[in-house]
């Protein structure tokens, strides 16, 4: 039988490097690194040589780790993913930032609307920093929201998961539903982007990644409806492509907000755009 040692030699044949290798040798054995540290002599079961070898496998193909373990982090929390929702990206977080740095302490009363939740992870970790606030979340998925609760329900915190067409599970009685911030991270990868048959995007929903049109489909449907659900002095955030900042401030000028920027990730790239909506016509 093999042992944890000669299982990360192993998965260099397979083509797998040594960070997922040890990513999915924690998530098969139920342990953390400092064990496999430890323990990387002893002898693996027969079941446990199986799981491992048919994650190699799958991770060899291209699966995403993420998929694979069911799991990855975000804001400092474990995230649960499937296969129905795309995976949480560092710089997904600049969202939580600014919803954050716009609620003060302890936010109650406040209203936040999460657009195209996915996994739940924008709303999630925004709701663990302001329990106060009423957190509320949508997704045109079934799975994804049945995803995104689970994910709330787990970490103990009390947001509204609904399914539908963006603003629509948002209409009350009296026509619309007013909410302080709303903040997005809708499909804006272009149909024509060839990134979309590259990497973990090959594995994730398309219906998460692509408007199947020029990427700005759905961001201009938000900008446009925004107003008609947001306080006066409420601000819409979205995130959007490399190359998309100048368009999307464009069409939040366009629109009547004011206050509109954008703000880089980690790597130098305007990565969200946002706008201030203050009652204007």
């Amino acid at each position: 039988m093999t042992n944890v040692r000669q299982w990360r030699a192993l998965a260099r044949a397979y083509g797998v490097d040594a960070f997922d290798a040890t990513a999915l040798l924690t998530h098969a054995l139920k342990c953390n690194r400092a064990w496999l540290i430890a323990h990387d002599n002893d002898p693996l079961t027969h079941e446990q040589h199986a799981t491992i070898e048919r994650l190699m496998r799958e991770r060899a193909s291209g699966t995403p780790v993420a998929y694979l373990v069911g799991e990855r982090e975000f804001y400092g929390m474990r995230i649960r993913v499937t296969p129905a929702v795309l995976i949480p990206r560092p710089e997904t977080e600049l969202l939580v930032d600014f919803a954050l740095k716009h609620l003060p302490r302890p936010a109650a009363g406040r209203r936040v609307l999460d657009l195209c939740t996915g996994s739940g992870c924008v709303a999630v970790a925004i709701g663990a920093q302001r329990p106060a606030a009423q957190i509320m979340a949508s997704d045109l998925s079934e799975a994804a929201a049945a995803v995104a609760r689970g994910n709330a329900l787990r970490l103990e915190l009390n947001i509204e998961v609904r399914v539908g067409d963006l603003f629509a599970p948002w209409v009350e009685a009296s026509g619309k539903a007013q909410f302080d911030i709303i903040v997005a991270n809708p499909p804006y990868i272009a149909a024509a982007d060839e990134h979309l048959q590259q990497g973990d995007l090959r594995f994730e929903p398309q219906m998460a990644l692509t408007d199947q049109g020029d990427g700005l489909q759905i961001i201009r449907r938000i900008i446009e409806g925004a107003p008609q659900h947001l306080a006066s002095g409420g601000w819409l955030a979205l995130e959007h492509g490399y190359n998309q900042a100048a368009a999307v401030r464009e069409l939040l000028t366009r629109h009547g907000f004011a206050k509109v920027g954008s703000e880089r990730d980690l790597a130098g790239i305007e990565r969200i755009s946002m706008g201030r909506w203050d009652g204007a016509n």
